[in-house]
C-alpha cells in the first residue's frame, strides 16, 4: 500500500467517524476533504478498500456510511444445506443469520453487506443488501440439458441454483465439469457461467477425489522451487546445533495407527529423584528444517495443514520431511522438541521444562499392539521388552488419571464414531470400518493434550502472544435448542448451561441406543474450534490455556509455536505484541484452511457412501442394516444407520398399506399392530438415492418367526380356499348331470345358475 493511500484511508476513517449517522455521496466526500485531481481519482479505490474491510458500507451505488452505526455488517457468506446463510462481521466477529429468501443473488464465499434485524430475546437476523465482492472460486458440477438449454447442477448442495452455460465446450451431458461464474443479477433468473474444464463422467468413482479437489480448491503438487528446497533438507540433520542427547539415556517409543506413514510424536516415562513421574512428549523438530521465509515455509503457510481424503493425502510438507528426516522411525537419530512434564501421585502437573533434543526411538507399536500390552495379552507381531511394557502400562495409568481430572473439571467426553471408507481398485466403496477409540487412543490423546497445555501455559505466563486453539462456550440459545432436541429423543439432561452437568449427561448415555445421536446433537450445538490470538480458553477440554504443539508436520500453527518456544528458550523473544498482527494473519489462514479440509473430507465420504447405496440398488441386492430411530414425524421415521454412519428417512407410505397413526404425545407411529418410537432398533434397506441433495430413503425390513408367519398365511388363504372348494364341488355335479343326459344340451344359464347355487351353500 502506498503512503498516499494510507493517508487517504486515515482521513476517510476520521470523516465517517466524525458524523457516524450520516451517509455520504462520492462528490460530498471529495468536496469535504478537498480531494481533486489524482487524489480524487484515488478516492474510489480507498472507499472500495474500506468497504471490503467492513469499515464502511455502500448502502446504494455511490452512497457510503459507517456500517456499525447503521446496523450494517460486512463479511463472507457461509451457506448450509437448508438454504440458510451466516455472515460474520470482519471487524467485530458478530454472526448474523440470513434466511434463504433474504440471500438474494449471493453465492457461498461472497463478501456481502447485511442489514441486521434484531428482535427481542432472539438472535440477530438480517437481509443481504449488497454483494461487495464475488468469491474467486470455480464451481464443479454435472452437465445437464433441458433439450433447449444447457445447465450445470453444482456438486456442493449448498448452491441453491443451477448455473446456465452457453455451450458444452466438449463435455457430454452427465459429465463433471468446472464452471467459471459470470453473473447473477436477478434472483428469479438462473445464474450464468461458462465451462472452463471437463473432468469426466459423473458415474465414474475414480474421479470423485479429483472432483472434490477442484470444488474445494485444494493444493496439488508442490512447486518446483519447493521441491528443490526439499532436496537439501537432509543436510541439516548432520548440523543439529546444541541439543540435549537422549539417545542412550532415555527409552523412547512411538505409538501410531497401523496405516501411519509418518511418526511425529514419541513418548517416554521416567521417575525423578523424588519418585515423581516425568512424562516426556517428543515432537519432531520441523522448525530446524523449515526456515522462516524459505520456499517450503511459504508453501506450508499457504496450505495451512495436510488434508486427509479417503484415498489420498495432500501433505503440508514434501515427503522428504514428512516421511523422511522428520519421521521418528525406530533406530534412527532424530531431532525433536521435547516437553518434560512432572506429575504428582494424584495426577496433578507440578513442573514443566522444555528442550531441543536428539533422540532415537527404540520401538514402534500400533494402537492395537499397545492395547494388548495394556490388557496383558500376547502382542500380535511384536515382542516388546520389559522397558516398553512398563512404559506403556505406567503411561496408561497416568493418562487415565489425567482424563478423570479433565472430566471433573467439566471437559466433554464426546464419542462420535469415525468411520474409515474401504475402496476397491476402481475407487468404489466396498464397506465401512468404524475406527476404534479405546484406552490406547486415550493414552496418546491425554499425553498430547498435556503437552499442548504446558507449552501454551509456559509462553502465556511469560507474556508472549501465541496462536491459541480457541473453543468458546456455546451460545445460551444453542443450549436451549440442544435441551429441546434431546428431550425429543427422550432424554432429560437437566441444566446444560453448567459444563459439569453436560459432562455428566454425556457419561450417562454410554449404553443408551441413541448415544451416537445424542453426542452428535451436543457436538452440533458447540462452536467450532478455531485458531486465534485471543485468550478465551478451550471449553471442550476445560483448559484455560491451550495451543497446538504436537503436529508440526501437518499443521502450520504448530510449526509457528515451535519457533516461538525456540526463541523463548534461547531468550530471543520480545515481550509485548510486536508479532500479534502476524499471528492473527496465520491464525485466520489456518482456521480457513482447516475448515475447508474438513468440508472436503466430509463431501468425499458422503459421495462414496451414496455411490455404495446406489450400487446396491443397481445390482438388485440392497443390504439390510441395523438402525436406530432418531426422530419420529407425521411423515416418517428418521433412522441412524450405525454401520454406515449415515442418516436416512423411512417414509410413512412405505411403513404400511393400511392407516398409520402418528401419536404426537408419545412421539411414535403405529401400524399393523406395531409401534415405532424413539430409540427403537430396526432393520432397514435402501430404496432410493438422490445425489444432488445427498440423501437416501430406506424401508423397514421385518423378520417374522416361521410359525407365526405360517399361521398368518393360512388365515389369509382361508376365504380363497373355501371359494375354490365350492367351485370344485359345483363342477363335479355338473359333470355327473352331463353324463346322465348325454342327448340333452343344457342351457348355459341353467348350468351357471346350478353351479352358483351349489357354491353359495354353506
Amino acid at each position: 500500500m502506498s503512503k498516499n493511500l494510507e493517508q487517504d484511508l486515515l482521513l476517510l476513517h476520521q470523516l465517517f467517524e466524525s458524523e457516524p449517522e450520516r451517509s455520504w455521496r462520492l462528490r460530498e466526500i471529495a468536496g469535504t476533504l478537498n480531494f481533486s485531481g489524482r487524489r480524487a481519482q484515488r478516492l474510489r479505490q480507498a472507499l472500495e478498500r474500506l468497504t471490503r474491510k467492513g469499515a464502511i458500507v455502500e448502502i446504494r451505488p455511490g452512497v457510503f456510511t459507517l456500517g456499525q452505526t447503521a446496523d450494517l455488517i460486512t463479511g463472507k457468506l457461509v451457506l448450509v444445506r437448508s438454504g440458510v446463510g451466516f455472515v460474520t462481521d470482519i471487524t467485530t466477529g458478530e454472526s448474523v443469520r440470513v434466511e434463504s429468501d433474504d440471500i438474494r443473488t449471493a453465492l457461498p464465499g461472497d463478501t456481502v453487506t447485511v442489514r441486521k434485524r434484531v428482535g427481542r430475546d432472539k438472535p440477530a437476523t438480517g437481509r443481504i443488501i449488497r454483494i461487495v465482492a464475488r468469491a474467486d472460486v470455480d464451481i464443479v458440477g454435472t452437465l445437464a440439458s433441458t433439450g433447449r438449454f444447457l445447465y450445470v447442477i453444482p456438486f456442493d448442495p449448498v448452491y441453491r441454483r443451477n448455473i446456465v452455460v452457453p455451450e458444452a465446450c466438449g463435455a457430454a451431458v452427465g459429465d463433471r465439469v468446472v464452471v467459471r461464474f459470470h453473473k447473477w443479477e436477478n434472483q428469479h433468473v438462473a445464474p450464468e457461467g461458462e465451462i472452463i474444464d471437463v473432468i469426466g463422467p459423473a458415474d465414474k468413482p475414480s474421479l470423485d477425489t479429483e472432483v472434490v479437489i477442484r470444488q474445494y480448491n485444494l493444493p496439488r503438487d508442490f512447486p518446483t522451487e519447493v521441491m528443490r528446497d526439499a532436496e537439501t533438507v537432509s543436510r541439516r540433520l548432520s548440523h543439529p546445533g546444541e541439543r540435549l542427547d537422549l539417545r542412550e539415556s532415555t527409552y523412547i517409543l512411538t505409538i501410531d495407527p497401523a496405516t501411519a506413514r509418518d511418526f511425529d510424536d514419541a513418548l517416554s516415562l521416567e521417575r525423578d529423584g523424588q519418585g515423581r513421574r516425568v512424562l516426556g512428549v517428543h515432537i519432531a523438530d520441523v522448525s530446524h528444517f523449515v526456515r522462516p521465509g524459505s520456499a517450503i515455509d511459504k508453501e506450508a503457510a499457504e496450505r495451512g495443514n495436510s488434508v486427509y481424503l479417503v484415498d489420498k493425502v495432500i501433505p503440508m510438507l514434501p515427503e522428504q520431511l514428512s516421511n523422511g528426516v522428520c519421521s521418528l522411525r525406530p533406530g534412527e537419530d532424530r531431532l525433536c522438541f521435547s516437553a518434560f512434564l512432572t506429575f504428582e501421585e494424584d495426577g496433578r502437573m507440578s513442573g514443566r521444562r522444555f528442550a531441543r533434543t536428539l533422540i532415537r526411538s527404540r520401538l514402534r507399536l500400533t494402537y492395537g499392539q499397545a492395547l494388548e500390552v495394556i490388557e496383558k495379552r500376547p502382542v500380535t507381531g511384536a515382542r516388546p521388552g520389559s522397558e516398553a511394557v512398563a512404559l506403556i502400562r505406567d503411561t496408561h495409568a497416568l493418562a487415565q488419571q489425567l482424563r478423570r481430572r479433565r472430566m471433573q473439571a467439566g471437559a466433554l467426553d464426546l464419542e462420535v464414531p469415525e468411520c474409515e471408507i474401504l475402496l476397491d481398485a476402481e475407487a468404489r466403496m466396498t464397506g465401512v470400518r468404524v475406527r476404534e477409540y479405546d484406552v490406547s487412543h486415550q493414552m496418546i490423546e491425554e499425553c498430547m493434550v498435556a503437552a499442548n497445555e504446558a507449552v501454551a501455559t509456559e509462553l502465556k505466563s511469560c507474556g508472549i502472544p501465541i496462536i491459541s486453539r480457541l473453543h468458546e462456550p456455546p451460545d445460551p440459545l444453542k443450549i436451549e435448542e440442544l435441551t429441546a432436541a434431546l428431550a425429543q429423543l427422550g432424554f432429560r439432561p437437566g441444566d446444560l448451561t453448567d459444563p459439569r452437568m453436560l459432562t455428566r449427561f454425556l457419561s450417562s448415555t454410554i449404553d443408551h441406543p441413541l448415544r451416537d445421536s445424542a453426542h452428535t446433537l451436543v457436538l452440533r450445538s458447540m462452536k467450532r474450534a478455531i485458531y486465534s490470538v485471543d485468550e478465551a480458553g478451550h471449553f471442550g477440554l476445560a483448559k484455560r490455556y491451550y495451543s497446538h504443539f504436537t503436529s508440526p508436520i501437518r499443521r502450520y500453527s504448530d510449526l509457528v509455536l515451535h519457533r516461538q518456544l525456540a526463541d523463548h528458550l534461547s531468550r530471543k523473544t520480545r515481550r509485548g505484541g510486536a508479532d500479534t498482527l502476524y499471528l492473527k494473519g496465520v491464525a485466520a489462514t489456518c482456521t480457513e484452511r482447516e475448515q475447508l479440509a474438513d468440508d472436503a473430507t466430509r463431501a468425499l465420504i458422503e459421495i462414496k457412501k451414496f455411490r455404495f447405496l446406489q450400487q446396491q440398488l443397481d445390482e438388485g441386492r440392497p443390504v439390510v442394516y441395523g438402525a436406530v430411530i432418531s426422530r419420529v414425524t407425521n411423515y416418517g421415521l428418521f433412522v441412524d444407520i450405525t454401520d454406515l454412519q449415515l442418516s436416512g428417512l423411512v417414509h410413512i407410505a412405505t411403513i404400511s398399506e393400511s392407516f398409520v397413526r402418528y401419536d404426537r404425545a408419545c412421539e411414535c407411529l403405529e401400524a399393523d399392530g406395531r409401534r415405532y418410537k424413539l430409540g427403537d432398533r430396526v432393520r432397514v434397506q435402501v430404496v432410493k438415492v438422490d445425489f444432488t441433495p445427498r440423501h437416501a430413503d430406506f424401508v423397514l425390513v421385518h423378520d417374522e418367526e416361521p410359525e407365526k408367519k405360517g399361521k398368518k398365511e393360512k388365515k389369509a388363504r382361508k376365504p380363497r380356499e373355501a371359494k375354490s372348494e365350492a367351485k370344485a364341488k359345483g363342477e363335479a355335479k355338473t359333470k355327473t348331470r352331463e353324463a346322465k343326459t348325454k342327448t340333452k344340451t343344457p342351457r348355459s344359464g341353467e348350468n351357471r345358475q346350478d353351479a352358483k347355487g351349489k357354491g353359495d351353500k354353506p
